[in-house]
């Protein structure tokens, strides 16, 4: 299984498309450094607004595109783009919305005040990979979420398409970084994520839900938890040390020399035995 696993990476950020931070230049690089470990890997990240299209060649795939997403009971079009960082030899997809994503900022607006409509973002952002994963047909061993808005996507693997035979066998990974929010979503996030089958007691969040509950609840339906960065809050972190998954500790000597990707990749494959 090893060598051949296949890896889905679900990115907040990506560099060159965003500039280069903690989290972005990870995005980058591991993707090429687990592809050139002989694993098939496919990246996903949004579409967003302050992404240059012609610049980074960005191109709508119909084939994929033209679905729709219903949240809050508001009908919202999917549009999927894709694009080739050609020296690494890796495609990126991007999930874009009009409502969403376009807008040149990507979580505060100019004041710097977190956008109201983040969690539904969050949400439209789990799904539409999920969904564009389905109509690749192609059955990930491995979805690594990196970046806050990454965190619905474990919640929903497990409990809305845990029945989905392209899903059957995924386990999914969550790395933290210092990027958790610290405001909270709007009033009623609780049951807007409430998808599918899922009840309410499998998303136990309170009516003014923020990023740390939602973090919490990622990790709680994670199989591994990576902690990828300084910063993570100790709430956060006690949590996840109680959740008795396996857990990769931070070593910032590793990112200094690239020798995290070994590390990245042997916890993947222990995963998978």
């Amino acid at each position: 299984m090893g060598d051949s696993a296949k890896i889905l990476f679900v990115n907040a950020e990506m560099f060159p498309y965003l500039p280069e931070t903690s989290i972005s230049k990870i995005c980058r690089e591991l993707p090429q450094g687990i592809q050139e470990r002989r694993k098939e890997i496919r990246a996903f990240m949004p579409r967003y607004g302050c992404i240059n299209e012609r610049k980074n060649q960005l191109h709508e795939v119909i084939r994929l595109s033209g679905m729709n997403i219903i949240i809050g009971d508001v009908d919202r079009p999917l549009i999927i783009k894709v694009a080739s960082i050609a020296s690494a030899r890796i495609q990126v997809y991007f999930i874009d919305n009009e409502d969403y994503f376009r807008r040149k900022q990507i979580y505060r607006d100019d004041e710097g005040n977190f956008f109201p409509d983040n969690g539904e973002r969050a949400i439209f952002f789990a799904r539409g990979v999920l969904e564009t994963v389905k109509k690749l047909r192609w059955a990930p061993d491995i979805i690594h979420c990196s970046g806050w808005i990454s965190h619905v996507l474990p919640l929903y693997l497990k409990k809305a398409y845990k029945d989905d035979p392209i899903f059957a066998s995924s386990k999914v990974v969550l790395s933290l970084f210092d990027d958790t929010p610290t405001e909270a979503f709007a009033p009623g996030f609780n049951k807007t994520i409430l998808y599918g089958a899922i009840k309410p007691q499998d998303a136990p969040l309170p009516e003014h839900a923020g990023g740390m509950e939602l973090a919490k609840l990622a990790a709680q339906y994670a199989d591994g938890i990576i902690l990828g960065g300084e910063g993570i809050q100790p709430e956060l972190l006690s949590w996840c040390e109680g959740l008795g998954v396996p857990l990769l500790p931070y070593q910032a000597e590793s990112f200094a020399d690239g020798s995290y990707m070994d590390s990245y990749n042997a916890f993947y494959d222990n995963l998978l035995k």
